[in-house]
């Protein structure tokens, strides 16, 4: 049949069958996918992948508050030949000092007299019910330890660390300022050595001798001082065996032990009685919570405390909030029937 109207043959009209219109849909939607991944890239991406560069995990300590930190070496003190002052508070006698090749190790001079008697601040309570305050940690920030001197009563007692750098110097700066003080003894804690207070931290279950060269190094990095306290030690002071021959040490020396009350199983107290060691020990942390109305809470429990008791003491560190509410605590102590105290005078109230 011919198409008179295009001069070419016609053919009669077909139906495409569903099945080719099926494959040919699926090829042009093929194509176009084609060309998608040609102009963006794979299809299987659909979303972007963040990559992050992770360092390998390095080792941490985890110490207490006021954790040992590395400092240059102090040089051992010279001999002292003759008694030393801080303004006119004394600060070394050579009565009350043993020659070591560490330096000089308080003893008890040939007259009887302990470094604890001749270092302690003098105590005019009036008959008042008594407060200690100790505050640890001094000596290894020099702002920080500034800004205790500066702010902090003289009636509050300091405890410097052995391992700071200079520990005379601001020895005798608290010293002429009318502090009394105590040397922070690092002590082996339960979660040793993941918590480390340092190489000179004294051990449990060690031999004594290892225990009494680090107890010589601490003593001997400083004069002036009337005893210890403790930094760490929940595990050492909690094993009557290995705190035995430490007590018994100090107490030879003349010093006393100020045990901060941070170890809960701390059997220090019935040590002190076998040994002879003068002990005091806090009832308290004023600043386990560093806010100030936990701090004022700790520090109004202590008054209700003297006033039962006839005396009592808390431990602090070095915060500013601390050396804030402590100071500002302090100016109202006296009119409210109180009388705030060094340590050396609390060991003389349990007697």
């Amino acid at each position: 049949m011919t198409d008179d109207r295009l001069g070419v043959e016609s053919r009669p009209f077909r139906a495409v069958h569903p099945l080719a219109l099926a494959y040919g849909g699926f090829g042009a939607i093929l194509l176009l996918s084609i060309a998608i991944v040609a102009l963006l890239g794979s299809s299987v991406r659909v979303a972007p992948v963040l990559r992050l560069a992770i360092q390998p995990p390095t080792k941490t300590v985890i110490a207490t508050p006021r954790a040992w930190v590395p400092s240059p070496a102090q040089a051992a003190l010279p001999p002292i030949t003759a008694p030393v002052h801080a303004g006119n508070a004394l600060v070394a006698d050579p009565a009350l000092i043993e020659a070591n090749e560490n330096g000089p190790l308080p003893r008890i001079a040939a007259d009887g007299r302990t470094p604890m008697q001749a270092y302690a601040a003098p105590v005019a309570d009036g008959g008042k019910p008594r407060i200690a305050i100790v505050i640890a940690g001094l000596g290894i920030s020099a702002k920080a330890t500034t800004a205790a001197l500066a702010s902090l009563p003289s009636q509050v007692t300091l405890a410097f660390a052995p391992s700071g750098t200079d520990v005379q110097h601001w020895v005798s700066d608290a010293r002429g300022r009318g502090h009394e003080v105590l040397l922070e003894v690092p002590m082996e804690p339960f979660d040793f050595p993941d918590s480390d207070p340092g190489p000179h931290t004294l051990r449990a279950g060690v031999a004594e001798t290892a225990n009494t060269e680090k107890l010589v190094w601490a003593l001997t990095r400083a004069t002036g001082y009337t005893g210890i306290t403790n930094l760490a030690g929940g595990r050492l002071l909690s094993d009557p065996d290995s705190l035995s021959p430490v007590l018994t040490f100090i107490a030879r020396r003349g010093l006393l032990f100020y045990d901060n009350g941070q170890a809960q199983h701390s059997v220090s107290s019935d040590v002190a009685g076998r040994t002879g060691t003068a002990i005091a020990q806090a009832t308290a942390t004023i600043d386990a919570v560093q806010t100030p109305e936990e701090i004022d809470r700790q520090l109004s429990a202590l008054e209700t405390e003297a006033r039962a008791h006839g005396f009592a003491s808390g431990t602090g560190s070095l915060y500013p909030v601390t050396l804030q509410r402590v100071s500002q605590w302090a100016q109202g102590l006296s009119g409210r029937g109180f009388v705030l105290v060094p340590v050396s005078s609390i060991v003389a109230a349990k007697k």
